[in-house]
């Protein structure tokens, strides 16, 4: 199961009610009643799968039981960055991709054993930053695959391919400009008409 803190977008420490709240939130926006016979039906079922999941998991071993760390039953864990794909570890990779440390985003990534939808995202948001354009496209596709629904992911991936396609066009226009065998070209043929008509253009001596 992913991350149920990370699936409702809570925090680790999160109290039943922020739990409950969360929950309700998503199930108004993800219940598959909302999408009638809209495609997007059978992904929002999906989802509205692993949000149950994650909230029935959390209500038995989370917030006030003692257990609030998700993968570190009893408060066994140590806490801070796990490297195991915890909203806290995610939301420090953010701030380094944000503020420029990509070595340390680039480090905790890699370090982690999940690969979820939000892996994918950051690495690709990484790669952006790197201007491996390739890798971060592979990145965002694969996010939005595994969380279909998520606009952020969508809006991160359409941009990119906007700015793309005005460069590859920018590019393109660039390249048909007049350059300088064409400019040869040009003085070639408008010297041969002038000879033809008894004049020279271009003095050949």
């Amino acid at each position: 199961m992913r991350n149920p803190y990370e699936v409702l977008g809570i925090k680790e420490n999160a109290t039943k009610d922020e739990i409950k709240k969360a929950y309700r939130e998503l199930a108004k926006k993800y219940h598959p009643d909302q999408h009638g016979a809209n495609p997007l039906q059978e992904l929002a079922e999906e989802k509205m799968r692993e949000i149950n999941e994650a909230y029935d998991y959390l209500m038995k071993n989370g917030a006030e039981t003692g257990r609030s760390s998700y993968g570190n039953a009893g408060g066994s864990g140590s806490g801070g960055y796990s490297g195991q794909g915890s909203s806290a570890a995610y939301q420090s990779i953010r701030m380094d991709i944000q503020n420029g440390n990509i070595a340390a985003a680039e480090s905790k990534l890699n370090s982690m054993k999940v690969r979820d939808a939000e892996w994918n995202y950051l690495s690709g948001l990484l790669y952006l930053r790197k201007g491996w354009y390739d890798a971060a496209n592979s990145h965002l596709s694969m996010a939005c695959k595994l969380d279909p629904m998520n606009m952020e992911y969508r809006d991160a991936l359409n941009r990119m391919n906007y700015g793309n396609a005005n460069y590859r066009g920018n590019y393109r226009k660039t390249r048909n400009d007049p350059d300088f065998c064409n400019m040869c070209m040009t003085l070639w043929c408008m010297d041969t008409c002038c000879e033809c008509g008894g004049g020279d253009m271009i003095d050949c001596m």
